[in-house]
């Protein structure tokens, strides 16, 4: 498989993390900031640490910016610097633009320009505290689009001794049941029929539209 080339704008907090992380899964990153002190910190773990302007299209492209398959514009104080950035990685033929903005007046305008990503990172690390701080049944989330997940979760009290068939989760929550895990230690059982009866110490792992499941949860209407 070829190693994915992939550029950050921005050597801030965020932009940083991005760097050292896609470079500990053998990934060639291309980091630029302005400021000398946000590369120098980066360039041990990147491929390449440069120091530039990354609204200056003529800088990226003599950098060969132009090589990357996915750019990160992790710059989101500026928004005149995000929308030249993106602007540029445009230009380049780049396409998929990931950016940061720091609120949704931001992230509309970022979109625009031709962002094919917008993350608000602060907003999104509270609503993932907060819905952990909810959570009463369900132990994990795994998103695979913006509506469905891979849910796994305990079983509230009322489920135990009753057959899947019985609960019918999927008219009840749109949810398939995919797998059973007796107790957390054990293997997922994919090979189970309507007949089975959930114990207290079951996992249970089902695809649902997480938005819908994880309301019934938080809510503690789980039925």
């Amino acid at each position: 498989m070829a190693v994915k080339t992939i550029g950050v704008l921005g050597l801030g907090v965020f932009g940083s993390s991005i760097a050292k992380e896609l470079s500990d899964f053998d990934c060639e990153v291309l980091a630029v900031d302005l400021d000398v002190n946000n590369v120098d910190r980066v360039e041990p773990y990147v491929t390449e640490a440069i120091q530039g302007d990354i609204t200056d299209l003529d800088f990226l492209k003599n950098i060969g910016f132009d090589n990357c398959d996915v750019v990160v514009v992790a710059t989101g104080t500026s928004l005149e610097a995000s929308v030249l950035a993106v602007m540029n990685c445009k230009k380049l033929r780049i396409n998929t633009i990931v950016a940061k903005a720091k609120n949704k007046v931001f992230m509309e305008v970022l979109y625009a320009v031709g962002a094919t990503k917008v993350v608000r990172p602060e907003k999104e690390m509270g609503t993932r505290v907060a819905k952990n701080l909810l959570r009463r049944h369900i132990t994990d989330i795994v998103d695979l689009d913006d509506e469905f997940a891979v849910i796994e979760f305990y079983p509230p009290a009322r489920w135990v001794g009753r057959s899947l068939q019985e609960l019918d989760l999927r008219k009840r929550y749109e949810m398939n049941v995919i797998g059973i895990r007796r107790k957390p230690e054990k293997r997922l059982d994919v090979s189970f029929g309507p007949d089975y009866i959930i114990d207290g110490s079951d996992i249970i792992v089902g695809i649902a539209e997480s938005e819908i499941f994880e309301r019934y949860d938080y809510l503690n209407k789980l039925k």
